[in-house]
């Protein structure tokens, strides 16, 4: 049995709560550049003593979102050469698929962590 099989479940409200850490990054659609990274922060800040669980999820959500803002920031300054258009649609479609992985699997009580994250919040 692996530590996870021992560990008990989340209370379905700190699954939901570890969930919206993740979801909140769609706020990017309201305010790009920042909107991502202030949904989960103000998620987490508000949840995270909730649960171990939520407080886990929140931090990794933001850590994800400023990496995805920082490597968005270096693809515009690439854009003056154009490999930075592709490069930004690329990286767009991966942070969308692996912040719905991360919700999924934060809704299922599971912890996520993504890859390729730089995790600046211990």
């Amino acid at each position: 049995m692996s530590d996870q099989e021992l560990m008990p479940l989340p209370s379905r409200e700190a699954r939901q709560w570890a969930m919206f850490c993740h979801y909140s990054a769609f706020f990017w659609f309201l305010a790009p550049m920042i909107g991502n990274v202030i949904g989960p922060l103000i998620v987490w800040q508000l949840k995270k003593d909730l649960d171990p669980f939520v407080d886990q999820q929140g931090k990794e959500a933001l850590n994800f979102q400023i990496t995805f803002s920082i490597v968005m920031m270096i693809c515009a300054l690439l854009a003056w050469i154009l490999i930075g258009f592709p490069l930004m649609a690329l990286v767009s479609v991966v942070a969308l698929v692996l912040v719905i992985i991360a919700g999924i699997r934060a809704n299922e009580g599971k912890p996520y962590r993504y890859p390729f994250c730089w995790r600046l919040i211990k």
